[in-house]
């Protein structure tokens, strides 16, 4: 029987001959087929992904070394472009859009031998925390099928979480990564800004967007970062400034300086025993010998409005592109002019809550709006950085919650909404000053569904933010919390 449990240990078994690439890709089909009611997947890559196993063990055979990723199983959201694959950002208004071209990040991985299984799903243009704003249907909660799995990158935390695949990626606008993978109770990663080029994402927010890694151990994470991190020319975004990445597990864990900003702790949103468990892991930290710092942060009641003023922007810029002309939903509906035909199929092919957010970037993009809301929220974007970089001046790591609550029911978003924009409180942060954060599943609530440490560390220190993520899962997890 095949099992996983990290990247280097399934090499050691395929070089011992203990086990082959076929074995683990036959055995992840069966697990998709057995878990299809989570609805993680909208399409799987069967007859090519047993193919590239049958390869690769035939070449292995013939002695020649393996490639990093060699024969490593993973899945890609459905945002992220694959020659030849259809890609929809869960939306009908890509309906059967197939990719002429693979996006960069993915195109590394397969460079190194990596075994893509299938495109998974997720929130429509990746614009929710729930995963149930898709044209496939709402994912399930493999730990608690009645609750969300969280968003927007839920497919792929759940393919993670149910062991349907060994990594996956999904992406991250203001959670979308770290925020599934608290709800699932695994590790997601979102590089800093720049680390990973986003040519062939689908942008819902360009300035905010970022590839990011699910995986259940730091190594994984870390082997999967290395390969990304690499020039691209074809993405001006990428940060060249930044040290070249390079993950050693092996390197020595020193005593670190952790920030801790009171008002998130204060906030009245989260979740007592969630509260005072972080406080608790922040006792254990002092009390080992690590510095912890209380900092001042009166900046945080702005930074979810100032996000959703500037993504919404964004995305109504980079949604205006899909009109049902050149490819996508186009409907039978008769127009009469240009203007009702483009309105009849953004009408049918965007869901509410794209629509909901285009109206609202639309509104303070207009020329009424625009100094009163995206301006100011410009500006507060550039105090946000300051901060950024006032607190890394003497800080090694942020430590904060991941969300407020542990998962949600489903329909819940559906009553309020807002709400749910207010639950991205802890994350948004980090998209708005470029720097890269990580959610580690350390604690389990009484309610029985995991939780998080949400790390955080200076733009281009994506190592330490490993090396410590890797230190408290070693010596920090616990499984139940202490009230």
């Amino acid at each position: 029987m095949f099992s996983f449990s990290n990247i280097q240990k399934y090499h050691s078994d395929l070089i011992k001959n203990r086990t082959s690439c076929e074995i683990a890709v036959r055995y992840y089909l069966e697990k998709i087929r057995e878990k299809s009611h989570l609805n993680a997947f909208v399409e799987v890559f069967e007859e090519e992904a047993i193919k590239k196993a049958k390869h690769l063990d035939a070449e292995r055979k013939t002695g020649k070394s393996i490639r990093k990723l060699h024969g490593v199983v993973i899945a890609v959201k459905d945002v992220i472009c694959y020659k030849d694959h259809k890609v929809t950002a869960a939306s009908l208004i890509l309906k059967n859009f197939t990719s002429l071209y693979t996006a960069s990040a993915l195109q590394f991985l397969i460079n190194e031998d990596a075994i893509i299984i299938g495109s998974c799903n997720c929130d429509e243009f990746a614009m929710g925390n729930t995963n149930e704003n898709s044209v496939y249907g709402a994912v399930l909660n493999p730990l608690d099928e009645l609750k969300v799995p969280g968003g927007s990158s839920g497919g792929s935390a759940v393919a993670v979480s149910a062991g349907l695949c060994m990594v996956s990626l999904g992406s991250d606008t203001g959670g979308s990564v770290r925020q599934p993978a608290d709800f699932c109770g695994i590790t997601g990663l979102k590089p800093g800004y720049g680390r990973i080029s986003r040519y062939g994402l689908i942008a819902y927010a360009s300035s905010f967007d970022q590839i990011g890694i699910f995986g259940t151990n730091i190594p994984d994470i870390g082997l999967l970062l290395q390969v990304m991190s690499k020039p691209d020319p074809l993405d001006s975004t990428i940060d060249l400034e930044s040290p070249v990445f390079n993950y050693d597990d092996s390197l020595p864990v020193q005593k670190f300086s952790i920030c801790i900003l009171k008002q998130t702790m204060e906030h009245p949103a989260l979740d007592p025993e969630i509260k005072n468990t972080i406080q608790l892991l922040a006792d254990r930290l002092n009390n080992d010998g690590h510095k912890v710092s209380l900092v001042e942060f009166e900046l945080l009641p702005y930074i979810v409005p100032a996000y959703y003023v500037l993504t919404t922007g964004e995305a109504s810029s980079n949604l205006a592109r899909y009109d049902g002309v050149r490819y996508g939903h186009r409907s039978l509906q008769q127009a009469d002019n240009l203007t009702e035909f483009y309105k009849q199929n953004r009408s049918e092919g965007f869901g509410i809550e794209v629509k909901r957010r285009i109206m609202l970037g639309t509104f303070v993009l207009s020329s009424g709006f625009f100094d009163e809301y995206f301006n100011k929220a410009q500006k507060i974007r550039r105090m946000l950085k300051d901060k950024v970089n006032e607190i890394f001046s003497s800080h090694d790591i942020v430590l904060m919650p991941t969300s407020p609550v542990t998962a949600f029911p489903i329909g819940e978003s559906e009553k309020d909404p807002v709400a749910m924009y207010l639950a991205d409180i802890y994350t948004v942060f980090a998209n708005l000053t470029g720097i890269p954060a990580i959610s580690v599943p350390l604690f389990s609530h009484s309610d029985n569904m995991p939780f998080s440490a949400q790390i955080m560390s200076n733009k281009g220190d994506e190592l330490i933010l490993l090396q410590v993520s890797n230190m408290l899962m070693r010596d920090y997890k616990v499984n139940r919390t202490n009230n």
